[in-house]
């Protein structure tokens, strides 16, 4: 069923809940670590602990953590009204007064206590983190561990229990801020025409990971890749269509007139080190050393397939207005970093062959993860066409709410939730993803923005060469 968000749904809304609602599973996402060496707080002790050497990192690991922290989708067909919902009970929490600050220069962490604890307790209270019944005394006891991971799991940050510089910056943010968020995001979702289908994908662009939906569960979810903030990644609705394996990757011709004619200047053999091939009007090969790159000609750009392919070994197509995909990649140690904002546009996938191997369980049948590998191995590029399509959603909420109650919180690595007025509307209504609806009395309907979509590039590792 086609789902549509729209102004008259605020109508059917009850009383929000409870901010106690909020403690349970949390979902992941992009975050900062913080030092876990934080000394507690005056008058206080510690309590020592012996660390162990971290396993290794690997996408199957990552992909299990994400996946354990919440089976809950960031988007579904619930997600607006649950929005809604909280932000009555944020705007309860303003009037009165807010949460209280923790000092900035509060050393915080398990076994410690003093005053700075005791407002600490107050906040996880009033954020819902903490049980109500736990909010007296001064001590950083193990509630307090807990009451705080889930803080820190709620605004993206590692949950270490500890209260290092990012958790106090994260705890600091004004309550109207976080209304903001909300209220961002929400305006993001109005009128959002997305078909929530038994099986579905959405990327969260300010949380940096991917989510396989089936059933209204999370069966996969993975860390991403996705725009610079001078090269964001669009919002969009679109369908996947087809998976390619060993894909060659056509370089836009906004990257072949910049980052290519540059670097052809400064290294002439640039185009075969990296297995780039330059093509003329009717495919035909020319010879790099006939061109004058000072001219920056209109010429096709195309990398063979292969380990050194920027597209990796596998691209998922969705056929979309900005030519943008998801992928696999040949530089996959971003993956493990906590900022994954690193590309042109397109949205670079951790385990992405797991990935694939969801969006083909039996769409046709006979595509598994082994034969996925098997294919890979061979080299040969070949695309297989999906009979059935499957939505993919790439949606930019800063602020969002769970089916348990968790309301999570990123940052605006865009800088859009500081734009929030009619405008921002209109820029995401030129680009096809929210379609305002018409507002009554005298309220006046937005209207989209004139001309082309924002220009936003295909994927290109160029810039790390």
């Amino acid at each position: 069923m086609r789902m549509f968000f729209g102004a008259g749904l605020i109508g059917l809304l009850i009383a929000a809940p409870a901010f106690a609602q909020t403690i349970g599973q949390q979902a992941p996402g992009q975050g900062k670590p913080e030092s876990a060496t934080a000394k507690p707080a005056a008058g206080g002790t510690s309590k020592a602990q012996t660390s162990k050497p971290a396993p290794a990192s690997t996408p199957e690991s990552r992909s299990a953590a994400e996946l354990a922290l919440s089976a809950d989708p960031v988007f579904d067909d619930g997600t607006y009204l649950r929005i809604k919902q909280t932000l009555f009970s944020y705007s309860d929490v303003e009037v009165r007064g807010g949460w209280p600050t923790v000092p900035p220069d509060a050393m915080l962490a398990p076994g410690g206590s003093g005053a700075a604890v005791a407002v600490l307790r107050r906040h996880l209270v009033i954020t819902g983190d903490l049980p109500a019944i736990a909010e007296l005394g001064d001590s950083y006891d193990e509630a307090v561990v807990a009451a705080v991971k889930k803080f820190q799991q709620r605004h993206g940050l590692e949950p270490s229990g500890s209260v290092g510089a990012q958790t106090i910056k994260a705890l600091n943010v004004p309550v109207k801020d976080r209304i903001k968020r909300l209220e961002a995001s929400l305006e993001r979702l109005r009128g959002m025409d997305f078909l929530f289908a038994e099986r579905y994908v959405v990327v969260n662009i300010p949380a940096a990971f991917v989510e396989a939906v089936a059933r209204g569960t999370v069966e996969r979810r993975y860390r991403v890749i996705v725009g610079k903030i001078d090269r964001p990644s669009p919002t969009l609705t679109a369908y996947i269509t087809a998976i390619d394996l060993n894909p060659t990757w056509t370089v836009p011709l906004s990257i072949a007139k910049t980052e290519i004619a540059n670097r052809m200047r400064r290294d002439p053999n640039y185009l075969s080190r990296m297995q780039m091939r330059l093509l003329g009007a009717h495919d035909e090969e020319i010879s790099p050393s006939s061109v004058d790159w000072s001219r920056a000609p209109n010429f096709t750009v195309r990398q063979d397939a292969g380990a050194w392919n920027a597209l990796g070994n596998l691209k998922i197509d969705m056929p979309n207005r900005y030519s943008v995909y998801m992928h696999d990649t040949d530089v996959r140690k971003l993956f493990a970093d906590d900022y994954r904002f690193d590309s042109h546009g397109c949205t670079r996938v951790d385990d992405v062959r797991d990935l694939a191997a969801w969006i083909l369980h039996d769409n046709p049948p006979g595509w598994d993860r082994a034969t996925i590998d098997a294919a890979i191995a061979t080299g040969q590029t070949k695309i297989i066409n999906l009979p059935h399509k499957i939505p993919v959603a790439w949606v930019y909420l800063t602020g969002w709410v769970t089916r348990d109650g968790s309301v999570e919180f990123r940052e605006d690595i865009y800088k859009n939730d500081d734009q929030l007025d009619r405008a921002a509307l209109d820029d995401a209504a030129a680009g096809g993803f929210v379609a305002p609806m018409p507002q009554t009395g005298s309220q006046i309907a937005p209207q989209a923005a004139p001309g082309s979509p924002p220009a936003v590039t295909q994927a290109s590792t160029l810039d790390s060469r």
